[in-house]
């Protein structure tokens, strides 16, 4: 299993879920952040944004998935400049439904 972490335009969350949901990928959790990549801000009429929001989208899934999900965090989520943001791939060992108490891929 694999835990995605997708930062992404705060105008692009939309198309990105709505993206993830066409494909059968209803699941995800979203966050609104602060941050910068490696153009460390902007500058707009002399004054600095260090940070700029974005948000976090985390998605888990099997790994059978991974591919096309990320491909359409990237076709969904890319203007073409700078900012557009970054994807994370981390393994995860188990998941457990609190609910339920079940563990593994059958709970995704």
């Amino acid at each position: 299993m694999k835990m995605i972490l997708a930062i992404v335009r705060p105008e692009k969350a939309k198309e990105v879920e709505d993206g993830l949901k066409a494909a059968g990928f209803s699941s995800l959790t979203e966050i609104s952040v602060r941050g910068r990549g490696k153009q460390q801000g902007i500058v707009i009429g002399g004054m600095k944004y260090e940070k700029l929001p974005k948000e976090l989208l985390m998605i888990t899934c099997q790994d059978s998935e991974l591919d096309q999900i990320t491909e359409i965090i990237i076709k969904q989520g890319r203007t073409g400049n700078i900012g557009d943001g970054k994807i994370f791939v981390i393994n995860v060992e188990d998941v457990i439904t609190i609910r339920a108490g079940e563990h593994g891929e059958k709970t995704l």
